[in-house]
């Protein structure tokens, strides 16, 4: 059985430790606004595409249902996004954004001025980057049985 590699030669701990150094880069700022990351990716969700659905902004976070709805009713107790059943289907919960949650969209913009800071790469190398990962991540998907 051949040995595991180090762990900086296993691109899974590169891209683990990558977020988690994104992530600690953004904390202070999200902070400041009084959202945590995983918040901020809802809101981001719904910046894409207002009115989505609990399972509509799952599908985009690939993430569970039951994952965004504490996620989504921590945001609407912060009044950042109201939440309603959908009258055509009360299996669906429709999420909006208050004009609170709109608003930190402009507020948010500086979090990727602050990540290319921080990585002294260009916006045109990060850009690179972002399009070879979201390949793999694209293949990996496909890939399921």
């Amino acid at each position: 059985m051949p040995a595991a590699l180090p762990l900086d030669d296993q691109l899974c701990f590169s891209l683990y430790a990558t977020s988690m150094a994104i992530n600690r880069a953004y904390k202070p700022m999200l902070d400041r606004l009084g959202i945590t990351y995983p918040q901020y990716l809802v809101l981001h969700a719904l910046w894409e595409e207002d009115g989505r659905t609990v399972g509509a902004i799952a599908d985009r976070l690939a993430l569970e249902s039951s994952t965004v709805t504490p996620l989504v009713k921590r945001l609407e107790a912060a009044g950042f996004v109201t939440r309603e059943r959908n009258p055509d289907d009360e299996r669906q919960v429709q999420v909006r954004l208050t004009d609170r949650g709109a608003a930190m969209r402009e507020q948010c913009g500086c979090l990727a001025e602050e990540l290319l800071d921080r990585a002294g790469m260009s916006g045109e190398q990060l850009g690179a980057l972002n399009r070879q990962v979201q390949a793999l991540w694209q293949a990996l998907r496909d890939s399921r049985g």
